[in-house]
């Protein structure tokens, strides 16, 4: 979970957004798979956008 952590913390700096709905994005992506920080990120930045 140490993945999830750094991308949680990483979207947050990046948007300013709200931690949960962060947390809720990265979440979904950690369990289908994904273990990467920095790719984790990158989903995550582009789910928050779109």
């Amino acid at each position: 979970m140490d993945a999830q952590r750094i991308a949680v913390d990483a979207l947050v700096a990046l948007t300013d957004c709200d931690r949960e709905a962060a947390v809720a994005f990265i979440r979904k992506f950690y369990l289908a798979g994904v273990r990467d920080p920095k790719r984790l990120t990158f989903k995550g930045l582009q789910a928050l956008r779109g």
